[in-house]
């Protein structure tokens, strides 16, 4: 939360409200050693999530009883198989897979939803405070109390995982933006294109949306190591993924019951959950920098 805090502080800021050249961002992102590993690991991260079906060794589904709860290093699995003989490294693939997929949809969805409350209340100031206190009343919810409610409605899986992180996500990016739009509003290119007749959705999409992406595009990067993390603890809990499917969460959740005769079987989907979640983490905080006229050397 400390990081997110720190977008909203850099776009409130003037400087922050443009949009830096791509290579020259990139090139400040990658200048610190920490900041280029964490972009390298976001890379394969995102590559073996996108190509788990053809990087997996066997079928996610396939059960080899025979070889159940096998320590990694055995008869080839490198990492072990589950309880129910399943590879390990099968099972992670496909439970990154997941996870991302339901990271990336919770922050796409809930993104576009709270971008449109925060440039409608930034742009239109008599349902400004009615939008703003609406947003507060959902930060005072929890994202797993929203997986709760839903749940109980809907039922558990993916969709509803989805759905819950999705709402929980709109109000922060509504306040992220409002700040953003409102100093964007201020800037002299705004009057004069008011002063050519410009429609309010074309001001919007031309001249206020483009200039606020840099602080959204650093939120939207941040808040994706934590929807991960609340995805997974949703499914931990038994809401999100059921079974057979692979989740991280839900892989976790099944490898509890087997901590004392095969802790890898819940310490390896962890560990990698640790992974995704400093990796996005990290490559947020570079971007904030990067992005950031303010901090560059």
């Amino acid at each position: 939360m400390a990081s997110i805090n720190s977008a909203a502080a850099a776009a409130a800021t003037p400087v922050a409200a443009s949009m830096p050249k791509r290579p020259g961002m990139l090139k400040r992102l990658l200048r610190e050693p920490v900041a280029a590993i964490a972009f390298v690991l976001v890379v394969l991260l995102i590559g073996a999530a996108v190509f788990a079906p053809w990087l997996a060794p066997t079928d996610p589904f396939d059960n080899d009883l025979a070889n159940a709860m096998a320590v990694p290093g055995t008869d080839g699995l490198l990492l072990g198989a589950d309880s129910q003989g399943r590879n390990m490294i099968t099972r992670l693939l496909h439970g990154l897979r997941i996870t991302m997929m339901m990271g990336m949809a919770s922050v796409l969805l809930g993104g576009l939803a709270g971008a449109l409350v925060g440039f409608t209340a930034a742009f239109y100031n008599r349902i400004d405070g009615l939008l703003m206190r609406l947003m507060d009343v959902l930060l005072s919810f929890p994202a797993i109390l929203f997986g709760l409610a839903i749940a109980a409605i809907f039922g558990p899986g993916v969709p509803a995982v989805v759905l819950a992180l999705s709402v929980a996500t709109v109000p922060l990016m509504a306040r992220i933006v409002r700040g953003a739009a409102l100093v964007v509003m201020r800037m002299d290119y705004i009057e004069a294109a008011r002063s050519t007749g410009m429609g309010d959705v074309r001001l919007i999409l031309h001249h206020l949306a483009p200039n606020c992406l840099s602080p959204i595009f650093v939120f939207a990067t941040l808040r994706f190591g934590q929807v991960i993390l609340l995805g997974s603890a949703l499914s931990f809990l038994g809401l999100g993924a059921q079974p057979p499917l692979a989740e991280l969460g839900a892989m976790a959740s099944e490898g509890r019951n087997f901590l004392f005769f095969a802790p890898h079987i819940a310490v390896i989907p962890c560990v990698l959950i640790f992974v995704v979640v400093l990796a996005f983490n990290v490559l947020g905080d570079a971007l904030r920098d990067a992005l950031d006229p303010r901090l560059r050397s």
